[in-house]
């Protein structure tokens, strides 16, 4: 497994967008990312394993508070708790050979209810896993990375200080063996092959299925009588049904000859013509206030006509009259602008026209009937005229309606008419009544007795059913019987040969974790010897036992805090080495009660060397600028993480304390 990038998305301390390349190259697996105390070292950590185990990440932030109050407090404090938080994880894994690249993303926000939703999304191939993203996530990443075996890949200081404790490493070295190195696997299968030969018996007897096979007869033949009897019953009640049908459909002819649709439907005849005549009176109404208005001028039309001529002749002569002095005062101007410039003969032809032209509008002027109309009666008669228009096309429109609503209310009233009176129906309506309801009795008489026919019929075929599949077990059990004493045979003799196997691998992994770790102690270790051997009793719940130069056994509290530090070191360095190094190594705070010798043993022995991938979280402190220096050379990426003390707020910037960004290590 090989981590590519992480990226979070106003996630604890670290606002809005940052992203951090994982990616190691050849012969330089350390990804180096310096942060003092409190700018989010920790969180870098908890992020990876929150992001890939979502409730069960051994997160050290969590404590024991519930996982939505825990992710609650993962938004950034300044971020919108509508968009929430993310984090998104890319690695890859090969499988028989294959290489498969993973995007991990679990993001989680509020809803408009102030309700907390997470989701996780998993791209394989950069291609969306609907399997994996509804809900297989959390067992898909159990087979990549068990929860327990990445406790020993992703670790910080207060991991190590509870590893110095011999009883943790006890459980550590009992988890590791059993989960990282295939013990647990043997175990599980032993397991399933016990449960499996558990359920391995008959479920019944010879002599019990005889007995069960004679039960189930009984029950048939009881089965078959109710069937029988129910059937009975349903045709008595069809006849009953039968003859009360009859009985009604002659009331219901009585009734139909004698008005009876009429009288059913009286009171919606009845509103049918009420509301016709609502819509005459209406249309009358209509018709009156149209009365009331111009539409009697109607009866006038002749003379609005010589009105209207008249007051066109009256508009001429006024705009004659008004117009005539300006008119000469115009044409004697014209002629005096004209004199030199026209002969004198085409002078005298343009003032004789000009003369006629105010002769024939003075005759205009001499208005024989004046009858002193208005100057907008022009315009007052043109408007009355188009009001009379409008007036007659709805006097048209509603008279046409008005004889509609009296031809439908005349037909309305002779339907209301129609309709039988209650003392002349009032015997026949009972009578139809109580037919009805002697049809309803039957009807549900014939319904109780179909269903329990049915239900009959359908315990029968049932019973026969499990009669047949019984009687073919009897013939099958004497079978089975040997079967299954061939399988449990059988299952007991894998269960013994997986249980040998398990012994020999725990043995074989307790020698290879032996030596590692051993190796591993003495790599680090400023003192030379000071332990000759290290075992692993599995007598005693996995104890790591300690053994001097001088054959005694060593008390690791003997050893001082920067050595019991290293032998935890050493013990997770081994452990990881017998597994292969096939995973990566997250390391936050590792230096902190080491020696300056120490130090530079792990920077030097076990950085470089503790996998593939080793993402190194360090203080300015412990990653000095001399130590620095001695892991350049190992070095792909170094990242700070910046942290803003008026914002609270961290930042991931490329480079280490001493370097100018990444590129300066590349």
């Amino acid at each position: 497994m090989l981590l590519h990038n992480i990226t979070l998305r106003d996630f604890g301390a670290y606002q809005g967008e940052q992203r951090i390349d994982l990616r190691t190259k050849p012969g330089r697996p350390v990804v180096l990312i310096g942060g003092l105390n409190g700018c989010g070292k920790t969180t870098l950590l908890d992020a990876i394993q929150l992001v890939l185990y979502g409730p069960k990440a051994e997160c050290s932030g969590r404590g024991g508070r519930p996982y939505n109050d825990y992710l609650q407090q993962c938004i950034n404090r300044k971020a919108d708790p509508a968009e929430g938080a993310s984090i998104t994880l890319e690695f890859s894994i090969t499988v028989e050979g294959e290489e498969h690249h993973y995007r991990v993303i679990r993001n989680w926000y509020f809803t408009g209810s102030k309700t907390l939703r997470e989701f996780v999304t998993v791209l394989v191939n950069d291609e969306f896993s609907r399997p994996l993203t509804e809900g297989g996530w959390a067992d898909h990443i159990e087979t990549i990375l068990p929860l327990d075996v990445a406790s020993l890949f992703f670790f910080d200081g207060e991991k190590i200080e509870e590893l110095a404790d011999p009883r943790s490493a006890a459980k550590v070295i009992e988890s590791a063996i059993y989960s990282l190195l295939g013990v647990s696997a043997v175990e599980r299968m032993r397991q399933i092959l016990k449960v499996f030969e558990n359920r391995q018996q008959l479920s019944d007897a010879d002599q019990d299925i005889l007995n069960q096979i004679q039960k189930q007869e009984s029950e048939l033949d009881e089965a078959v009588q109710a069937a029988s009897d129910a059937h009975q019953l349903m045709g008595a009640a069809r006849a009953e049904l039968d003859v009360r049908q009859k009985e009604l459909d002659v009331v219901e002819r009585r009734f139909q000859d004698a008005g009876g649709n009429e009288y059913e439907r009286r009171k919606h005849l009845e509103a049918d013509r009420d509301r016709l005549k609502s819509q005459v009176a209406a249309t009358n109404k209509s018709l009156v206030s149209l009365a009331e208005g111009p539409l009697p001028l109607l009866l006038l039309q002749g003379q609005l006509t010589e009105l209207k001529k008249q007051a066109e002749l009256e508009k001429e002569a006024d705009d004659a009259s008004r117009f005539l002095g300006v008119l000469e005062e115009r044409d004697d101007w014209l002629l005096k602008q004209i004199t030199d410039e026209l002969p004198a003969s085409a002078r005298t032809v343009l003032k004789r026209k000009l003369t006629s032209d105010r002769k024939k509008r003075a005759t205009a002027t001499a208005l024989e009937h004046n009858l002193g109309l208005p100057r907008d009666a022009l315009l007052q008669l043109s408007a009355l005229d188009q009001a009379l228009a409008n007036s007659s096309t709805q006097t048209r429109a509603l008279l046409k309606e008005a004889a509609d609503l009296a031809e439908q209310l005349e037909v309305a009233q002779q339907r209301v008419d129609a309709v039988p009176d209650d003392e002349f129906i009032r015997e026949l309506v009972n009578e139809r009544r109580r037919a009805m309801d002697k049809l309803a009795v039957a009807q549900a008489q014939f319904n109780r007795g179909e269903n329990l026919h049915a239900e009959a019929v359908a315990r029968r075929q049932r019973l026969e059913e499990e009669l047949d599949r019984t009687r073919r077990s009897r013939r099958v059990a004497e079978w089975r019987s040997a079967w299954l004493e061939r399988v449990v045979k059988y299952s007991g003799k894998a269960r013994g040969t997986l249980e040998q196997l398990a012994s020999d691998l725990l043995a074989q992994h307790i020698e290879n974790v032996e030596t590692a770790v051993l190796h591993s102690f003495n790599t680090l270790m400023r003192k030379q010897g000071l332990i000759r051997d290290v075992t692993i009793d599995t007598e005693d719940k996995f104890a790591l036992v300690l053994t001097g130069p001088d054959g005694e056994t060593i008390d690791p509290s003997r050893l001082s805090a920067g050595e019991r530090q290293l032998l935890a070191v050493s013990l997770l360095w081994g452990l990881a080495k017998t597994a292969g190094n096939r995973l990566p190594s997250v390391i936050d705070t590792p230096l902190g009660r080491l020696d300056s010798k120490h130090r530079e043993h792990l920077v030097d022995r076990y950085f470089p060397k503790a996998g593939r991938q080793v993402l190194l979280l360090s203080t300015d402190e412990e990653i000095d600028e001399k130590l620095l220096r001695r892991l350049k050379p190992y070095l792909s990426h170094t990242y700070t993480l910046v942290h803003d003390d008026k914002t609270f707020t961290t930042t991931v910037e490329p480079g280490y304390w001493w370097t100018e960004g990444a590129a300066h290590v590349a």
